[in-house]
């Protein structure tokens, strides 16, 4: 049974998120408002010796070489999906994520391309047991989401956790995380937390 049987529960639809306008931006391209869903795009208006929209230049390719830029709000549709351990839910609808205590620091030194990706989690209650594991999934997911030039940091906010800074040792010791990750038990629990990320 769960140590905290009513956490505060948030709505998926009132969580903020990039992805619904992605998609209804997609969805509307190329069809006029009214009648974009009955009336087919016609292929025949397009000049074929233009160059054709789908298509990718050669200075679109140049753009793929520069890093793009990835802002909170992307973290956050990231790792707002993952599953709670302990209850049916993301940890977005339970606001252990939330986007005001996600930050990218920039590189220190200006010759450096690493930039810092600092995410605070709010366990739901203050002697939460699987804070660490929850922190765990938020730093995998993100490790394996984002490009090699951001440097991952995941921390119990300050205040939230009655152990919040042995567990913040925990998660900040790269030995140690390494050594949870051979655990087939653990990595389990993490699979499993992680089938729902979109």
């Amino acid at each position: 049974m769960a140590d905290n049987a009513n956490p505060t529960i948030l709505n998926p639809s009132d969580l903020p998120t990039r992805r619904r306008q992605v998609a209804f931006q997609k969805a509307g391209e190329g069809k006029s408002a009214l009648f974009g869903d009955i009336i087919p795009s016609s292929a025949y208006l397009n000049d074929p010796f233009t160059a054709n929209p789908g298509s990718s230049t050669e200075s679109e390719s140049e753009d793929d070489d520069a890093a793009e830029p990835i802002d909170e709000q992307e973290i956050y549709d990231l790792i707002s999906t993952i599953s709670d351990p302990e209850h049916p839910l993301s940890l977005g609808s339970l606001a252990v994520v939330n986007l005001p205590d996600i930050h990218i620091l920039p590189s220190s030194s200006p010759s450096s391309p690493i930039s810092s990706v600092l995410v605070e989690i709010t366990p739901t209650i203050t002697h939460c047991s699987l804070a660490t594991v929850i922190g765990l999934g938020v730093r995998v997911r993100l490790e394996q989401a984002l490009p090699p030039r951001f440097r991952v940091d995941v921390r119990i906010k300050e205040g939230t956790h009655s152990t919040g800074s042995q567990v913040n040792k925990q998660l900040g010791d790269k030995e140690r995380v390494a050594a949870a990750l051979e655990n087939g038990t653990l990595m389990g629990v993490l699979r499993k937390m992680l089938e729902t990320c979109q």
